[in-house]
């Protein structure tokens, strides 16, 4: 097996293993609790389209549309979830 080579702008070093987002689950599920009827969650993730689909579900919806961000957060914190990358948050 080869390693993979250092990508600059990544956190390297043992707290880093390769393959983990510098995003946090907590800063994400937290974000996405408070702000999550306006993406900000999903923004943070890197995950731009889902954030913009959120804010325009809770846009048309009155509102109502910010259980999906609500409940997104909540999954988050549960279930942890990943980066615009494709790589798994950091706890």
């Amino acid at each position: 097996m080869t390693t993979p080579p250092y990508q600059p702008g990544y956190p390297q070093g043992p707290g880093y293993p390769q393959g983990v987002s510098d995003k946090s689950k907590i800063v994400a599920g937290i974000l996405g609790i408070v702000l999550g009827s306006f993406g900000v969650g999903r923004f943070y993730m890197g995950h731009t389209k889902i954030g913009v689909l959120q804010l325009v579900v809770t846009i048309v919806t009155c509102g109502v549309g910010g259980l999906w961000g609500f409940i997104d957060g909540i999954l988050i914190l549960v279930n942890g979830g990943v980066d615009g990358q494709g790589r798994p948050l950091r706890d």
